[in-house]
């Protein structure tokens, strides 16, 4: 059980309010008319946005290969402090940003649509490869992040991206949900837009770290209750998600843990079975692991097979992760 006293943030919840609808409101980009810059503590969009970017680089400053982190629905770029920090003693550079509508990116609590976020992580991919040529890049999507990840590579302009890392990814899509919550959203989109919704009392936990959960509940950059149009949003990027999830060409790893709460493991199952004909897919399934793997009390297992992964993506995982029973995991 979640403790009564923590007040979650709203990515945990995903269990009784993802649905299905009509159109969202959204809060789009303005035009395009500057050229997309990095900074050391920001990345400027095409349309002038400003959107805080957090790095964790190795101390030699030449890192063997970079990481472009995306965080999950409601979270911002300091979700990646934990593994950027281990990534980069071991010679990974590692680079988040805040996604438009999330920590201090502009239109905070507003869904800015899947097209802009896709062209914000071309942008950014782009930038980081530029600053490193000549070393590997990698995408790595916790949650809402992975789904983006996906759509972003099966895109008609895929980020320059050598493989992407998936974190307990969100492809809940409508084709797993139950008929009254996809009904539920229809007519909420439609009347309530506005209406926010946060993730107390819902008896779900996100991880066993319990005492960085309490830090989440005291950030204010974490985003404690949620537009219903927001959630639409997200519910649009997850059905992208999980119709292309069998396009992906490049080598990806997928990470999950076997109590994560707020994934469920039928859209989780339905993901790994389009991405097994693929041949680009290793798979680490984590016993004690929750939603939040990269976060979690044996957070450094992931942190390991990551590390092992970007360095020889022929090898078993270190954590023996990619060895569990893909078959018993796969059944209904």
């Amino acid at each position: 059980m979640i403790l009564k006293s923590l007040r979650l943030p709203c990515f945990v919840l995903f269990p009784c309010l993802l649905l299905g609808g009509c159109t969202p409101l959204i809060h789009p980009p303005g035009p395009n008319h500057v050229e997309p810059q990095l900074r050391k503590s920001h990345f400027v969009a095409t349309d002038g946005a400003v959107l805080p970017v957090r790095s964790w680089l190795p101390r030699s400053g030449k890192p063997e290969a970079v990481i472009v982190a995306l965080h999950g629905f409601n979270d911002y770029g300091n979700a990646f402090a934990m593994p950027g920090r281990y990534l980069s003693e071991r010679g990974i550079a590692l680079y988040a940003y805040d996604q438009r509508g999330f920590g201090n990116a502009p239109g905070r609590g507003l869904w800015a649509g899947m097209d802009a976020y896709v062209d914000d992580l071309d942008h950014f991919t782009r930038l980081v490869r530029q600053n490193y040529p000549g070393k590997p890049v990698y995408i790595l999507g916790e949650s809402m992040g992975g789904a983006l990840a996906i759509v972003a590579m099966t895109s008609a302009r895929p980020p320059a991206a050598d493989g992407i890392i998936l974190s307990a990814p969100a492809v809940w899509g409508r084709a797993t949900m139950p008929w009254y919550q996809r009904a539920l959203l229809t007519i909420s989109v439609s009347t309530v837009p506005w209406l926010e919704l946060t993730g107390e009392s819902l008896g779900i936990l996100p991880s066993d770290n319990i005492e960085m959960l309490r830090g989440l509940g005291r950030d204010p950059l974490v985003i404690k209750e949620t537009r219903v149009d927001t959630i639409y949003g997200l519910v649009n990027l997850m059905d992208e998600a999980l119709a292309r999830v069998e396009k992906l060409n490049k080598e990806v790893l997928v990470l999950y843990g076997e109590h994560d709460q707020v994934i469920p493991k039928e859209p989780v199952s339905l993901m790994l079975k389009k991405l097994s004909k693929t041949g680009v897919a290793r798979v680490a399934l984590y016993e004690q692991g929750y939603h939040l793997l990269l976060r979690d009390l044996s957070a450094a297992k992931p942190w390991g097979d990551i590390a092992a992964w970007v360095a020889d993506r022929s090898k078993p995982l270190p954590s023996g992760a990619d060895k569990r029973n893909m078959v018993a995991f796969l059944k209904p």
